[in-house]
């Protein structure tokens, strides 16, 4: 690529995959978004009777993020409807060559991306990405089952963190090396 310099970069729009009514909201997150701000408007503008729906699209490195606050969201709410989307963004990317006699290149990147739709209304149910709302209770739920059930297969009970009691006490390395030296412990000389 030495013989090439980066030209124009053009994004193609990717179209939301889901049809919003007039009051859906669009919520577009960035790696550099904050929570804290992202979660205080949506919760905000969820509330409000006539938004039934909204749109959590993020891509790249942001998807973390989006996932976060749709999950946060449905935990606060618990009767939202969730479907989700995985698409692809695709950048174009133009590279122009420094020497004669070489053509113009075209690179397509497909950046990975994820478009999650939350909705205060009925969706449909056989679409592969729904969830049902209270989905997430019976994840937590189960989760916490399966971690106190094993905590006890190991003699704690669910809120302890590893006690010493009941654990044979380990010697220190000073008691097992002084053991077989002369003078040392056990030493009958």
């Amino acid at each position: 690529m030495e013989n090439y310099t980066k030209g124009e970069v053009q994004e193609v729009s990717m179209a939301v995959p889901f049809s919003l009514d007039n009051s859906g909201v669009e919520m577009k997150v960035s790696a550099g978004s904050k929570l804290r701000n992202l979660l205080g408007y949506s919760m905000k503008k969820i509330k409000e009777p006539e938004v039934k729906q909204m749109t959590w699209n993020a891509s790249g490195p942001a998807i973390p993020k989006a996932i976060s606050c749709a999950e946060i969201m449905k935990r606060k709410n618990k009767t939202l409807h969730q479907i989700t989307k995985l698409v692809n963004r695709r950048v174009e990317e133009y590279w122009e060559p420094k020497v004669e006699g070489l053509d113009r290149l075209k690179v397509n990147r497909d950046i990975p991306a994820i478009s999650i739709l939350l909705s205060k209304v009925p969706v449909d149910t056989t679409d592969p990405g729904y969830q049902a709302p209270g989905y997430v209770d019976v994840l937590w739920t189960s989760s916490s089952q399966q971690s106190s059930t094993s905590s006890r297969k190991h003699g704690r009970d669910s809120g302890q963190q590893g006690s010493a009691t009941g654990k044979r006490q380990r010697k220190g390395k000073n008691q097992r090396d002084n053991k077989n030296k002369p003078g040392g412990v056990g030493d009958k000389t």
